[in-house]
């Protein structure tokens, strides 16, 4: 793997711990918590007025925001920018799709889907932002609101996140922090204050998010149990089941993100697939598959409108406890679920991983939401009208126990909602506590698992403080106030990655689509290019070829480049050499040489992965920043590899030039 960075960004990931971010951030988070439960009455009145304030000052600008979100990213997928991979250009997905996709919704929706799946369409069929409620209009506009809380606009909060850290990252070999996403606007400065605030407007916007999606899932788990075994609905419940269910995290913690976390993201999808699919079969199967296509249908033709729609000409306090409630909140996961999915998106191009976040998880979410909110219209319509409305007034978390009461296989299908919110919550701490631990150790790619531990208990401890300090009214005011000051950065964010995009842009027009082996210079006469073609050297050939000829020739360069007192270093390991030279404040150049085994085209296809060095032959290909360049230098010699080392460097030098023009 080549590296493009113009400082040394192995530095921060040396320290187990970024200093003033672990222990800012740890400071903050500590002082809410003794705040919020030691005053728990006045942390109350204090989060009510908070909210009040922020919903009526800033909520045109949280809905503008959103919009912008949006239309940036569906800009950036149909753009000629949607090629750029997210690594090097020869680099492959560390995933396979499905299990992208399994951990994809595991982490950016999860327990939400089963804590608002019934109440949220009820709750807006009963009392809708503006009209009657209980009739047929009303069901029509309450999907349509749920479609849109849960839809594209949630989606695209991630992706920007996502898409710039996977971009800095794994492109240009930066931290996977918040903070590398503003290099192209403040170069080296990232690793002074100004990185270090925006990493911890990260971490608290992660830590609040997170344990709001923690606090509803442990107020319907303890609904599930109490419909179940009668345990009582109290405070003091839920702060025992968030303390049981932390040591499972833990537990998730330790075994990993392979072993872990992939593991209960993939087990989350199937049991919430076998449940929508119960759900379905149980339910008004034939209006819920015409409800689906319709829903579909009236959030295409009504996104525009209702993504700008503040009821201004209608004033009321219900946008604040939703839309903006969901903005907030969608905006506060945005570190956690954008970094965790920029983790497990290398690989992917842009239009890939904007395809793939915003439209496959939204499927799944819209079809949840039809089956469960469609399925308790469906009842409160029929003969059981006010029965499902009357357990969401009474209390929120029981809507979904309260549906499946009314259906076959009650306390079947109840036991695994349950089940499912607890895996959801372990997989949820366990995410965030990863994300939270990556930036509070500069972006060091495998943090001490302690530190994890610490962050997915104090995951628990904010969650408990929440409750005692409001429940569900403290967990909506600590999203939306702790996404306040991120959305002014996710906007940073996005300037950032389009001014590196661009300049991206511009070397890809220099260097072209593909580079032509010594293109001038001393030219490879036509003989020893047919020889080169029908030969397939081995392993050991490779090396000496590197040793004898590569190696000479990137020495003989570096001399001469340090006589113009630039900063050189040859690298060299058995299966590959790199000359990089360092450019102070502008981007590097790489040009490594590695020897890449193939298998011979006589084998068959499954023999891909054999270890039978007969079979194999060896190409010493071509490296430069962005990735492998496709071509082989493999009977060259040392003048003519020279030859290919300054045409790539003469490119790299316009390239800075039309930066610095520019």
């Amino acid at each position: 793997m080549t590296k493009q960075t113009v400082v040394n960004h192995d530095k921060p990931n040396k320290s187990e711990i970024n200093p003033p971010v672990f222990f800012g951030s740890a400071i903050l988070i500590i002082a809410f918590v003794i705040f919020a439960a030691v005053f728990s009455d006045t942390a109350s009145a204090v989060f009510t007025a908070t909210q009040i304030w922020i919903v009526d000052t800033f909520g045109w600008f949280y809905l503008l925001a959103v919009a912008i979100f949006l239309i940036f990213s569906l800009s950036l997928a149909v753009s000629s920018y949607g090629a750029i991979k997210l690594g090097p250009d020869h680099s492959e997905p560390d995933y396979g799709y499905l299990s992208w996709f399994a951990m994809l919704f595991s982490a950016g929706m999860g327990i939400g889907l089963l804590f608002f799946g019934v109440a949220e369409p009820i709750m807006h069929f009963s009392n809708p932002p503006t009209g009657q409620g209980g009739d047929i209009a009303a069901a029509r506009e309450a999907m349509s609101i749920t479609f849109f809380h849960w839809g594209l606009h949630a989606w695209a909060i991630y992706a920007v996140v996502g898409l710039s850290l996977a971009y800095f990252g794994f492109r240009h070999n930066l931290p996977l922090t918040i903070r590398s996403s503003l290099y192209p606007l403040i170069g080296d400065r990232i690793y002074g204050p100004i990185g270090h605030i925006v990493d911890i407007f990260a971490v608290l916007g992660t830590m609040f998010g997170v344990a709001t999606s923690l606090g509803l899932g442990v107020l319907q788990v303890n609904a599930g149990l109490t419909y179940m075994f009668d345990m009582p609905d109290s405070v003091f419940v839920q702060i025992a089941l968030i303390g049981g269910i932390t040591v499972l995290a833990t537990v998730s913690v330790v075994a990993g993100l392979d072993a872990g976390i992939k593991r209960l993201s993939e087990l989350n999808l199937g049991l919430a697939i076998l449940l929508m699919l119960f759900v379905l079969i149980a339910g008004p199967t034939l209006f819920l598959l015409q409800a689906l296509v319709q829903n579909t249908g009236t959030y295409l033709s009504e996104v525009v409108s209702k993504t700008f729609n503040l009821y201004a000409y209608d004033p009321s306090g219900w946008i604040g406890g939703w839309t903006l409630f969901y903005w907030g909140w969608w905006i506060a996961w945005s570190p956690f679920v954008g970094m965790f999915i920029a983790r497990v998106s290398r690989g992917r191009t842009i239009r890939q991983f904007v395809l793939g976040v915003l439209f496959v998880p939204v499927g799944f979410t819209f079809m949840w939401m039809t089956f469960f909110g469609g399925t308790a219209i469906s009842m409160e319509l029929g003969e059981l009208t006010g029965v499902i409305s009357g357990a969401v007034a009474e209390n929120v978390p029981i809507a979904l126990f309260t549906m499946f009461e009314n259906m076959p296989l009650s306390m079947i299908s109840s036991g695994i909602a349950t089940i499912l919110v607890v895996t959801f919550f372990v997989t949820s701490s366990d995410s965030g506590s990863l994300v939270i631990d990556t930036i509070t150790s500069g972006g060091h790619p495998n943090p001490p698992v302690w530190q994890r531990i610490f962050w997915a208990v104090t995951e628990g401890f904010v969650a408990s403080a929440l409750l005692l300090a409001g429940g569900l009214k403290a967990l909506q005011t600590a999203s939306i106030a702790g996404a306040l000051p991120f959305v002014v950065i996710m906007l940073i964010m996005c300037f950032g990655l389009m001014k590196g995009l661009r300049m991206e842009g511009i070397k890809r027009r220099i260097v072209g689509a593909t580079h032509t082996p010594v293109s001038t210079g001393r030219q490879v006469n036509w003989k020893q290019r047919l020889k080169n073609l029908s030969e397939y050297p081995d392993k050991a050939l490779m090396r000496a070829f590197l040793s004898d000829v590569v190696k000479n020739a990137l020495n003989k360069v570096a001399v001469e480049l340090r006589k113009s007192d630039l900063e050189v270093e040859v690298i060299q390991q058995k299966d590959f050499i790199e000359l990089s030279v360092l450019h102070g404040g502008e981007k590097d150049f790489i040009y490594g040489v590695h020897s890449i085994g193939h298998l011979k085209p006589s084998f068959a296809v499954d023999g891909l992965e054999t270890t039978d060095e007969t079979k194999r032959y060896y190409r010493c290909e071509v490296y430069l920043a962005e990735g492998s360049q496709h071509y082989d230098l493999y009977g060259y010699n040392q003048e003519q590899v020279i030859d290919d080392v300054l045409i790539q460097y003469e490119k790299h030098m316009h390239f800075l030039h039309i930066v610095r023009e520019t």
